[in-house]
């Protein structure tokens, strides 16, 4: 059974950083695309952050360019979201999930394009 956990979430102060993994089990990691999606109370779940199966190509969503990045170790199956300049608006569950690719060098920025997914992990940030 496939599973994604994601660790490293927590309660920050504005400006400071996480870093958050997820690590990923029953699954041929470097066949699959990666993803991080965050859900606000109230709000619906948004793209955060993706990568490719080869781990070169990424994308990002415009509110978190320039402070998050998004990283995998196929070695160790595993994603990680490092978040830099915290904000109060990232408060949000984060989520990563995963998405069997066929080519490598895709980039998927929606959700149900995604095959899998973590139970999430809370972040916090305070003003």
């Amino acid at each position: 059974q496939v599973q994604l956990v994601e660790s490293g979430g927590g309660l920050v102060q504005a400006g400071a950083s996480l870093r958050l993994s997820c690590a990923a089990s029953s699954l041929a990691f470097s066949w699959f695309g990666m993803g991080w999606f965050r859900q606000a109370p109230g709000k619906e779940r948004e793209f955060v952050a993706a990568i490719s199966r080869n781990r070169i190509d990424t994308g990002y969503a415009d509110s978190v360019k320039g402070r998050f990045t998004i990283s995998r170790d196929n070695a160790q199956n595993t994603v990680y979201l490092q978040m830099n300049s915290l904000k109060p608006d990232d408060t949000a569950v984060y989520y990563c999930a995963a998405k069997y690719a066929a080519r490598n060098g895709v980039v998927y920025d929606y959700g149900h394009a995604y095959d899998y997914w973590g139970q999430g992990t809370q972040v916090t940030v305070s003003s």
